[in-house]
């Protein structure tokens, strides 16, 4: 049995209530306690405890992260969590500093993470097509995939010594939603990634 935390980073907007973040949060926790994994969840627009988030972090085997992408990146309420929860973990409860040390000042930046051997998971809503990405005749991304997208994302629980499984993504939400068929792929990615136990 393995222990996963689950995040749902999303802030509520007139046009973005959420339902759809908090239908995967939903389905993925159920499904994960069907496979015979342990589950928490996290709602960091409800607030959160420094802490306990922290302890969260070092009792998951891994970490779902459930997130919109807004203008390129994760919500601003996640980055705020982040900036708390993440830079208290810095005294060793997910890292070591940021892994320098005196002898070698300008080595080793960012291997200072203490949750190796944990896994972590982007599951990701896009108002873009899929079509967007890894193709160079597109305008905005260039050919860039989700994931170079998501690159300081992957960084930041790479500083903490996490191993990624594959990104998740839910492509055109707002005008072109195909929720059913997003369901039907998050169930077969989730087996996938966690299998049952």
């Amino acid at each position: 049995m393995s222990k996963i935390l689950i995040i749902n980073a999303h802030h509520p907007y007139p046009f973005a209530e959420g339902r759809l973040n908090a239908s995967l949060v939903q389905r993925a926790s159920e499904q994960l306690q069907a496979n015979g994994h342990q589950t928490r969840i996290v709602e960091v627009d409800k607030g959160w405890d420094v802490e306990q988030e922290l302890a969260n972090h070092q009792w998951a085997d891994a970490i779902l992260l459930q997130t919109p992408v807004n203008w390129m990146g994760v919500p601003w309420v996640f980055k705020k969590y982040m900036d708390e929860v993440y830079t208290a973990g810095m005294g060793g409860a997910l890292c070591n500093g940021d892994g320098r040390t005196e002898a070698a000042p300008k080595a080793n930046y960012g291997a200072g993470g203490t949750l190796n051997g944990k896994r972590y998971m982007l599951s990701l809503t896009f108002n873009a097509p899929e079509e967007a990405f890894d193709d160079p005749q597109e305008y905005l991304f260039q050919g860039k995939g989700v994931d170079d997208l998501l690159f300081p994302m992957h960084m930041n629980f790479r500083f903490f010594g996490m191993t990624p499984l594959d990104t998740f993504a839910c492509f055109d939400v707002m005008k072109n939603a195909q929720v059913e068929n997003d369901f039907v792929r998050f169930q077969q990615h989730l087996d996938t990634q966690f299998p049952t136990v």
